[in-house]
């Protein structure tokens, strides 16, 4: 496991949730697991801590919020994990958002979508803009990803 020195500064990283993902540990538990948005948090908040890195967590129904966040990680330079969840599939203004961020991004997502029977899931739009990719690892996938900007977010 990676960690930090005492002395180095604590870097910030966003984990953002698209459409639906406050509703885990509800919404189909046989894709998405048992897990609790809640417990989702602090876990992130958790394996940041662990990683050296300051770990907020966000998630929105609401698309133009998700591109506010986007923006303003583009504008701060913020290394971003993001769950587009449906978005991810169909939103050209998400692939726009991602485009300009100049950090890290890593897409996420707790399926695979490209094992999904559903034909639409098998494109990303945030895709071709992402450093790095974790899927299909449910839940432990938002460790991964953390673990993997933990590597590569250093200035």
């Amino acid at each position: 496991m990676t960690t930090t020195d005492a002395n180095d500064p604590v870097r910030k990283v966003l984990v953002l949730n698209g459409p639906n993902l406050g509703r885990l540990g509800k919404r189909q538990p046989e894709i998405y697991g048992h897990t609790t948005y809640a417990d989702l948090v602090g876990l992130c908040e958790q394996w940041g801590r662990d990683l050296g890195l300051d770990v907020e967590v966000r998630q929105t129904n609401h698309e133009g919020v998700l591109l506010d966040w986007l923006n303003q990680a583009a504008d701060d330079a913020t290394p971003v994990v993001l769950n587009a969840a449906a978005w991810t599939h169909y939103s050209l203004a998400v692939y726009d958002a991602c485009a300009q961020l100049t950090a890290p991004l890593v897409e996420l997502h707790i399926s695979n979508p490209r094992e999904r029977p559903e034909e639409f899931r098998h494109t990303s739009y945030v895709t071709p803009h992402a450093q790095h990719e974790v899927v299909g690892q449910g839940v432990d996938g938002y460790r991964q990803a953390l673990e993997h900007l933990a590597g590569t977010a250093s200035d």
